[in-house]
């Protein structure tokens, strides 16, 4: 039988430990202690910062500023300014494929990386950064909208970067002929880009304050030029799809007479879908400026450059992948001419 302990036995001495247990401190407390601390030593401008950088973590991006390449250039592209310490500058998702004249849609963009040749052109780095768009609150507080909540988009960088991607693997010939009126228009963006980009670099180290339309107006003479310098001779390509399709020899100079009806039936006269107006007002502007040597498409860059580039673009995709005359005209009555009858004269 166990004996009972008796009252006269040692006495058991409490430690320091079990009276007061020892309490760490939550560790939000030595972060909040910590960060009192550092704020205590910053400046004004860094704490300011650092308060923008802790909003952002908890109320995520938002556009402060939001523009549209549709009025100065005529085409669909939303650019926005976020609100990160960066000053972002943005283009949306859809916008940045029609940029590259690859379409409007949202998807345009995704769906041309996904190829293999492109992928590989672009790159892992790049292909991380499609996959990975920014996401902003589009609304601008205090304008008048309609809603247009979140916005998938890209640091414009990255439009610089798929160009220079494109357009060192068109000179590797790693791309598709198909292709070619995107690596064109990748050139615009890049020359135009750099040479705007620099003008404005001498304005800023000189103090001189451009007004914005001096600025678009800049930009947009650099796009005409780089697109006249693209687009002053019709793509060899397009030349050989039709030696081939019409069984024509290629002459030791100059090209068939066969080839200026082709054109001008092709390209200018379905131009931008304008049933031959955008090709008689080139004639008309041609035939006031007394300059008949001249060639017509070389007046289009105020009534039709970007349509210019994507008929182009267009009529050599319908080429390559017509294994005949026949074949081929009618891909032009139909895509073209939207079921329209067409006879080579």
């Amino acid at each position: 039988m166990e004996k009972k302990r008796s009252g006269t036995g040692p006495k058991r001495v409490a430690s320091k430990v079990d009276v007061e247990p020892l309490v760490l401190k939550p560790k939000k407390v030595g972060r909040a202690l910590g960060g009192i601390a550092s704020a205590k030593k910053m400046t004004p401008a860094q704490r300011t910062a650092r308060a923008k950088k802790a909003g952002l973590a908890r109320w995520g991006l938002k556009a402060t500023h939001k523009g549209s390449f549709m009025e100065a250039f005529g085409i669909d592209v939303e650019c926005y300014v976020l609100n990160d310490a960066d000053k972002t500058a943005v283009i949306s998702q859809r916008g940045m494929g029609a940029a590259l004249a690859l379409g409007e849609g949202g998807r345009a963009l995704p769906r041309f990386a996904e190829g293999k040749k492109v992928a590989d052109a672009l790159g892992a780095e790049i292909i991380e950064k499609l996959s990975n768009p920014l996401i902003f609150k589009g609304d601008i507080p205090g304008v008048k909208a309609p809603p247009v909540g979140d916005v998938y988009g890209y640091d414009v960088t990255l439009l610089i970067d798929i160009c220079k991607a494109l357009v060192m693997a068109s000179a590797r010939g790693d791309l598709l002929r198909s292709q070619a009126n995107i690596v064109a228009q990748a050139n615009v963006v890049l020359a135009a880009s750099a040479k705007a980009g620099i003008q404005g670099l001498v304005y800023a180290l000189a103090g001189y304050d451009r007004t914005k339309e001096e600025v678009i107006e800049a930009y947009k003479m650099y796009v005409r030029e780089e697109a006249r310098e693209y687009e002053r001779e019709f793509s060899p390509e397009l030349y050989e799809h039709w030696y081939r399709l019409y069984g024509l020899t290629q002459p030791e100079r100059g090209r068939p007479w066969e080839f200026r009806y082709l054109t001008i039936d092709h390209i200018y006269k379905p131009l931008a879908n304008s049933h031959g107006k955008v090709f008689d007002l080139a004639k008309s502007t041609k035939q006031a400026s007394g300059e008949s040597g001249n060639k017509i498409h070389q007046f289009l860059s105020e009534v039709g450059v970007k349509a210019l580039r994507t008929q182009v673009g267009k009529i050599i995709g319908i080429a390559s992948v017509s294994d005949s005359r026949a074949e081929y005209e009618r891909y032009i009555s139909e895509k073209v001419y939207g079921q329209r009858s067409f006879q080579f004269k």
